[in-house]
């Protein structure tokens, strides 16, 4: 997870060094377009899962949500300091778990409604609206968490139904697709160095995903999860040494808050899960 959090950092930072140069939705676009040769070792898998139409729908509507959300992303990151975009990054799980009590009917628990109730208070120290002149990449990072939880849940709907590979696959082929529409209507034909600057933001983003799985697979929930919060020190760090940018203290209270909301949540109900299955003392007398 260390790892993973240094690659999406190293992404984030390429993205920030190419800044305004190149429209939005056509970094997007050609982040990518970047990444589609990393895919071929996967098409195997798509082929032989029976994609319904409703399958189809499916990976086709979250594509479009994601990518709505990945060009607000690039239009913020070039806009607010690295250390805000991370922090309120965080704010995905929140509305994750609103979103699963909306739409699957999950229960909203009393510890997750404090946690979200501590986020938002977390968002609003970060943004202080009223005692500081917000830019439209702040707003633009709001409807990104909003847009990549709704991602989240079109993947928690078909996690059950394909695999993981196919999942990853069809988001990465089909999400090019939708922005290259948007990308045309502002098209500025990249240099040779700003289309290597985005090979390199698709090598990052796959070994951020890679590493991420590897740790999933190793550890539970409750080990990965706090070590995602490192992200904000990297990014802090990044932003102050190479771009010049200050340290908020206002920031820095209100990523902590939603951190701690978050990571409470994460520990309670990894606690509660491993309650749920372990059998009461009765039950292991023979």
């Amino acid at each position: 997870m260390v790892l993973s959090g240094l690659s999406f950092v190293c992404m984030t930072a390429i993205v920030k060094t190419v800044g305004t140069e190149v429209p939005a939705a056509e970094a997007s676009f050609l982040r990518y377009i970047m990444g589609v040769p990393l895919l071929l070792p996967m098409l195997g898998a798509v082929r032989r899962a029976k994609l319904t139409p409703r399958l189809w729908a499916l990976f086709s509507a979250r594509a479009l949500v994601h990518s709505g959300a990945v060009i607000l992303w690039f239009f913020a990151i070039a806009r607010i300091p690295l250390a805000e975009v991370t922090a309120m990054n965080y704010l995905n799980p929140i509305y994750v778990t609103l979103g699963a009590a909306l739409i699957f009917g999950e229960r909203l628990a009393l510890r997750r409604i404090l946690a979200i109730g501590v986020a938002l208070i977390g968002v609003v120290i970060m943004l202080r609206p009223g005692f500081r002149e917000l830019d439209p990449g702040h707003f633009a990072m709001l409807a990104v968490s909003v847009c990549f939880a709704g991602s989240y849940l079109f993947t928690k709907q078909l996690a059950g139904e394909v695999s993981p590979t196919v999942i990853v696959t069809m988001l990465s082929l089909l999400v090019p697709i939708c922005l290259f529409p948007f990308a045309l209507v502002d098209w500025q034909t990249p240099s040779l160095t700003e289309l290597a600057w985005f090979a390199g933001t698709a090598v990052f983003a796959t070994l951020g995903h890679y590493f991420m799985t590897v740790a999933f697979a190793a550890a539970p929930m409750t080990v990965t999860q706090p070590v995602t919060f490192l992200q904000l020190v990297w990014a802090t760090t990044l932003g102050w040494l190479a771009f010049g940018e200050s340290i908020d203290s206002w920031v820095v209270i209100g990523a902590l808050l939603i951190m701690g909301a978050i990571g409470y949540m994460t520990f309670r109900e990894a606690q509660l899960k491993r309650a749920a299955r372990t059998p009461p003392p009765a039950a292991t007398r023979r």
